[in-house]
């Protein structure tokens, strides 16, 4: 027997961040599935080195799942825009200390340019106890950088990343809306059926 054939069917994920917001929002992705979602230990930080959202994706879960020996579930998300060459990207969130000075920077580096085309991408990774990752899937949300913030709600680019066929920013959505066609959402929609097959796999061979 090897050691996969002793790895035990995921009930427990435990989720590689210490932000109970992003656990909640993943717990409800994750409501249709039998399994019970916790977040990473207290003091447990993983550094993001990667150089793609699904190397980070990918590190986060590993790492967590062999500290833990529990299966995880990782995701590094963030913005791409075209004309700056997929910047933001992995930087996303260090681009400047705060929301609106990302925004700022952002708009300052595009200038006026007419080419506006950008895309929100979420990566998802699930790693076994042993650090192996079992499932990874990227969502892709496709649109527009406005030339100035448009709407309330939502965070980070929100309000200047805009969807021609909704003719709405995320920050101008509604919530269920947003979460349907977030970059997040199309990840988790892709992610269901491969974690609900590996379930189910596990528990045929166990």
């Amino acid at each position: 027997m090897n050691k996969t054939d002793k790895i035990k069917i995921p009930k427990l994920l435990v989720v590689a961040t210490g932000n109970p917001g992003k656990l909640k929002e993943m717990q409800a992705y994750l409501a249709d599935l039998d399994l019970q979602l916790q977040l990473k230990p207290e003091g447990l930080e993983i550094e993001e080195t990667g150089e793609t959202f699904l190397a980070n994706a990918r590190l986060k879960a590993s790492q967590v799942a062999q500290i833990t020996g529990e299966w995880a579930i990782a995701d590094d998300s963030g913005l791409a825009v075209d004309a700056l060459n997929g910047m933001p990207g992995v930087y996303s969130a260090r681009y400047a200390p705060t929301d609106r000075e990302r925004i700022s920077r952002l708009l300052r580096e595009l200038g006026h340019t007419t080419h506006r085309k950008a895309q929100f991408v979420c990566a998802l990774a699930i790693a076994d106890p042993h650090g192996t990752i079992a499932l990874e899937v990227e969502g892709i949300c496709p649109g527009e950088i406005l030339d100035i913030p448009k709407g309330s709600g939502g965070f980070g680019y929100d309000p200047i990343f805009y969807i021609p066929a909704e003719t709405m920013t995320f920050a101008e959505m509604p919530r269920e809306l947003k979460r349907s066609l977030s970059h997040r959402g199309r990840a988790f929609q892709a992610l269901l059926p491969q974690l609900q097959k590996l379930i189910t796999s596990q528990k045929n061979n166990g």
